[in-house]
């Protein structure tokens, strides 16, 4: 497919930064639902949620009661929505109960993941990233998850796209195996909270430089009992200057991603022929 508002080579992204709720599975999924539906009428091909934007990443309490599998609820409505509207859609992410899954590998036979699928335009399943780094630091996230184990890409208008999550920014390793895998873009479903804003920058734009890629980082809108998520949803080119970005508000962050853009960093500017580690 190539992209619906663009030409060959070109992409429109939207990071769908909506409002998060703890618990409130029914609610958060609509406003994921009337995301997608706004940004196609605004003409993206390719719209992304946050992490966990169903039950919220901090109510770590709730994890185990909103569970479900890939087949489930949650992802079968992004999958129609995706179909509906004619979009792309990363539904990143979802708590996976992974002993219901039945359609996709599974890094074990029981447990939870942290889970995101990306789907195309036409609802079908593209790519499933499940977290590869568990975050410890005040939060429950690793104790209550099995890690990822699988990195994969996939190709949607044209643009060869690979997902990390959160956490993972802080690991420059991952995005290096996405880009020897042909990643031109990362998308990065999040739920980053203050007062950590300059490691939110930061990193994401360092990911983006030293890969010569697009990284899209789509964080949620919202405040839990003893975290406040930052908002801040940004697309960084490869030379890694930020092309749009939000405050901490509910909103709909556009871009294009431009392979002529990726093509002529790397070029210009090999520093990435130049590697003597892998």
């Amino acid at each position: 497919m190539t992209g619906r508002s663009g030409s060959a080579g070109t992409l429109s992204v939207g990071l769908a930064q909506i409002r998060i709720e703890a618990g409130e599975v029914g609610r958060n999924v609509d406003r994921a639902c009337q995301a997608i539906e706004g940004a196609a009428d605004r003409g993206v091909d390719l719209v992304a949620l946050p992490e966990i934007f169903t039950v919220g990443y901090f109510a770590f309490d709730l994890y185990d009661r909103y569970a479900e599998p890939l087949e489930g609820e949650t992802m079968s409505r992004l999958s129609a929505a995706a179909a509906e509207h004619d979009v792309a859609v990363l539904g990143g992410t979802i708590v996976e109960d992974l002993a219901a899954t039945e359609s996709a590998e599974t890094p074990a036979d029981e447990g939870f993941a942290n889970t995101a699928v990306l789907f195309d335009a036409a609802g079908d399943r593209q790519l499933v990233y499940r977290k590869h780094h568990l975050f410890g630091y005040e939060s429950a996230e690793s104790d209550l998850l099995v890690p990822g184990e699988r990195i994969e890409t996939a190709t949607i208008g044209g643009v060869t796209v690979g997902v990390s999550t959160c956490y993972d920014l802080r690991f420059p390793a991952l995005y290096r195996r996405l880009v020897d895998d042909g990643a031109e873009l990362v998308l990065v479903p999040s739920a980053w909270p203050y007062p950590r804003v300059e490691h939110w920058e930061t990193l994401s734009r360092a990911r983006a430089i030293e890969n010569q890629c697009y990284v899209a980082t789509i964080n949620g809108s919202g405040t839990f009992d003893d975290a406040t998520l930052l908002g801040r949803s940004t697309v960084y080119d490869p030379w890694g200057v930020a092309r749009a970005s939000s405050g901490d508000e509910p909103t709909l962050v556009t871009a294009e991603i431009d392979l002529e853009t990726v093509e002529s960093v790397r070029s210009e500017f090999p520093a990435l022929r130049d590697r003597r580690l892998s």
